[in-house]
């Protein structure tokens, strides 16, 4: 009740922001008469000047944001025949404060970026727009390039399918680049694969804004980006290793701590791990043929002796996989649907296939791997865009200590 008398005389927190940021829209506005009457030469040539002075560090871009803002606003009445509503200002103010706009669908978030985007791209480090798909990307690069080249500043796009370094490098090195979120994750993966810094495509991370940003920074926030590459290990170490596990018998844990283990192995269903006890490595390294079955040069054998010892008494055919054209494909745990194309790590899935008889297919190894959360940490300057954020406020707040500030529709909902 009485948050509620609160709330009626003073407002809620959201509502104090908004008519806070709505006071600087207001002087916005205020400018809209003096550059509606000059010429395109004329409103070109006042961007220029405000852009020479950021980039020679005579005013930061909070000192020219009324001007720019205004100039914005201009320049989409006549490039794209949009005019910028008071409260798509206050987006792009939100924005360009790295705070998180909610606005609801069909507000005309495109367009609001488009005011944070020219602000930040002065600067000359580059601005990242991250879309969901490649067909927003690009339609939003053509659509919004349009304006940006009104104001003398160059746009890219980056797409999935075509990776020419080449490309990708010139698209980075445009005031304004779009892309989706993976792509802009693997660039990064696969620049830090580069030996020389020259190679490099990404040339920083200055400012983005995530559009649809709660579906790319909380749902698929712990999602990892791969790059894997072969192990370049010979897989006749498995056959060897299924042979040696077969001839092992299966004891059992002693009762006791203190006591000893029976037989050449024990099993750990609980924890799906698999023990070798004294008795077992001595019949392995006899079996392998080796001194010390756990020396550095014979290490790889006891990881496949590992493996093998858990494909043959931990997974069962037809219950964790099955066996289909010569392939060994997971059952999913949760689902118990067939998850083709996933494939066990660390030589599970192989020992599994020597297990069966199968072709053995090359093991892979992890190369690189950054989750999306990380990747979006890097940035100097994070912002986003959704319909759906008051709900995430919380995480947004406590993960990237992002503000979510509701923005009114400019026409009452009815």
């Amino acid at each position: 009740m009485f948050k509620k008398v609160i709330h009626g005389i003073f407002g809620t927190k959201n509502d104090r922001i908004v008519k806070q940021y709505a006071k600087r829209a207001a002087q916005i506005s205020a400018l809209e008469e003096n550059y509606a009457a000059m010429d395109d030469a004329a409103l070109k040539a006042e961007f220029e000047a405000l852009r020479a002075q950021v980039r020679a560090g005579e005013k930061s871009t909070d000192d020219v944001l009324n001007e720019v803002f205004a100039i914005v606003r201009e320049a989409g009445k006549r490039v794209l025949n949009m005019r910028h509503f008071d409260v798509q200002l206050i987006g792009g103010l939100v924005l360009n404060d790295g705070a998180i706009a909610e606005m609801k669908t069909g507000e005309g978030k495109t367009l609001v970026a488009t005011l944070a985007v020219v602000l930040n791209a002065m600067e000359g480090k580059g601005v990242h727009v991250v879309t969901v798909n490649d067909y927003l990307a690009k339609r939003d690069a053509a659509q919004m390039g349009e304006l940006y080249e009104f104001l003398g500043l160059s746009t890219g796009v980056i797409v999935g399918g075509e990776y020419d370094d080449a490309k990708r490098k010139a698209a980075y090195a445009c005031d304004i680049t779009y892309g989706t979120n993976n792509e802009f994750g693997f660039d990064y993966l696969r620049d830090n694969m580069k030996f020389s810094a020259d190679e490099k495509v990404q040339r920083g991370h200055h400012f983005v804004i995530v559009d649809e940003v709660d579906s790319i920074l909380i749902d698929e926030a712990r999602t990892p980006l791969i790059i894997s590459g072969p192990t370049n290990r010979t897989l006749d170490g498995y056959i060897k290793a299924n042979e040696v596990a077969r001839q092992m018998i299966r004891g059992e844990a002693p009762a006791d701590p203190k006591g000893k283990a029976t037989g050449d192995f024990t099993v750990d269903e609980k924890n799906r791990a698999v023990l070798i006890t004294e008795a077992g490595i001595s019949k392995a390294e006899k079996l392998f043929g080796v001194d010390n079955l756990y020396s550095l040069e014979n290490a790889v054998l006891s990881h496949y002796l590992d493996q093998a010892l858990k494909a043959n008494y931990l997974f069962e055919k037809d219950v964790h996989y099955v066996v289909r054209d010569g392939q060994v494909i997971i059952v999913d745990e949760f689902t118990g649907r067939l998850s083709e194309g996933r494939r066990f790590s660390e030589g599970l899935h192989q020992a599994l296939e020597a297990k069966e008889g199968v072709q053995i297919q090359e093991e892979s190894q992890t190369l690189a791997d950054i989750t999306f959360q990380n990747y979006f940490r890097l940035y100097e300057k994070l912002a986003g865009m959704t319909g759906t954020a008051q709900t995430e406020a919380t995480e947004f707040s406590q993960i990237y200590k992002l503000e979510v500030v509701s923005i009114p529709t400019n026409v009452p909902v009815i």
